[in-house]
């Protein structure tokens, strides 16, 4: 095998982003082996835009075909892991979609399953981990260059969406329909960086707003702080009201920190001394001529980097990546297993809103299920 035949579970904007992607040459390890989608309409633009390659309403009757070697999952999020289960029993490799599901409990299944079929690829579209921008502040983090983790903050109110989008399709922002508002849908990819590169926190206190400003069922608007255990905290603050939107992050260490701006510049800032020294061994006389305005030369280094991110080329990545690791092990950059995490912080801070309290990790995942079904309960019976 050189090429891997790619499944398209869903041809909705995703799915059919992909599709192109492939058609279009860019995945240079991958071909279109089937599209499925549940909507027989669907047939009428796969055969016009993807004219040859086979299509099929049920994603099981695509498993057995024989048509695929792998499936990616473009549909609503409750569906990752049922199908991800399906395609590894029948020794297909899967791609899922980010979240990797609703709730730990669905995501916890497939990710022991998966572990049976160590021969297969399980993989999860994390395209922000292909980010260099990202994997440059990891790096840092990792290697120590700016100490111990004091504090984290993270500003992420780029996911502006009007009335119209929410409109659109009658599964969207619901409880029902998607698990959830903004945590499931716009921020799982900094939901996933965060805890990437700072690592899981062990608690979580949240103020979710539902539908704030929107006709929405689910949370348009959170502010979470989080707790690491060691002292250090955190700050995440995402919405999707903001017009003019902000996209900040900073990671405050005890030698330095990094302030990430827009996703394209970062600031780094590495002090001459760890802070902790500096406090223990400076003379009144040196903090005073630091309160005046002494040149940052003397307390710190700053280093600038500008990256540019091309639209689409993170997923493209990605899909490679997955491919390579089929053909020939390369090994993934994000793994399905590691879509576990963000999930679990997302249901943490649902569950820390819903009971409005502080809650620690993991979760209790029984009671997160039974308080999201209530949501679910209450939506269908104000909807007949």
């Amino acid at each position: 095998m050189t090429k891997v035949r790619l499944g398209i579970i869903g041809l909705g904007q995703q799915g059919g982003a992909y599709g192109n992607m492939i058609k279009e040459g860019r995945v240079s390890n991958m071909e279109i082996g089937a599209i499925c989608d549940n909507d027989p309409e669907k047939k009428k633009r796969a055969d016009q835009e993807f004219p040859g390659v086979p299509f099929y309403e049920d994603y099981i009757d695509m498993l057995n075909s024989g048509d695929i070697d792998a499936i990616v999952t473009c549909v609503p999020h409750y569906l990752h892991p049922e199908m991800g289960i399906e395609a590894l029993e029948r020794d297909v490799h899967a791609l899922l979609e980010k979240p990797a599901g609703v709730y730990t409990k669905q995501v916890k299944e497939i990710n022991e399953f998966a572990k049976t079929k160590p021969n297969l690829t399980y993989a999860i579209m994390f395209n922000q981990r292909t980010n260099q921008l990202y994997q440059k502040v990891k790096e840092i983090i990792d290697n120590q260059e700016i100490g111990s983790i004091r504090r984290t903050n993270w500003i992420i109110t780029t996911w502006w969406r009007p009335q119209g989008y929410y409109d659109a399709g009658s599964w969207r922002a619901t409880w029902d329909g998607e698990g959830g508002g903004v945590l499931v849908n716009q921020a799982p990819h900094q939901i996933d960086l965060l805890q990437w590169i700072c690592g899981m926190p062990e608690k979580v206190y949240t103020k979710a707003q539902y539908g704030y400003q929107r006709d929405i069922p689910v949370e348009d608007d959170v502010t979470t702080v989080l707790d690491y255990g060691n002292g250090a905290t955190g700050v995440f603050i995402t919405c999707t009201h903001d017009v003019m939107g902000t996209d900040r992050l900073e990671i405050h260490g005890d030698k330095g920190k990094i302030v990430v701006d827009d996703s394209k510049k970062v600031t780094i800032k590495r002090l001459n001394k760890p802070e902790r020294e500096m406090s223990d061994t400076m003379s009144m006389q040196e903090v005073s001529k630091l309160f005046q305005g002494e040149g940052p030369g003397a307390i710190y280094q700053e280093e600038v980097l500008d990256f540019e991110s091309v639209w689409g080329g993170q997923h493209l990545a990605v899909l490679e990546n997955f491919a390579a690791n089929i053909l020939d092990g390369t090994p993934l950059i994000a793994p399905g297993s590691d879509g576990i995490n963000g999930v679990e912080l997302a249901n943490a801070m649902h569950l820390s809103s819903w009971l409005n309290k502080e809650i620690s990790l993991p979760i209790d995942e029984n009671l997160y299920i039974e308080e999201l079904n209530k949501r679910r309960e209450q939506e269908i019976r104000l909807n007949m």
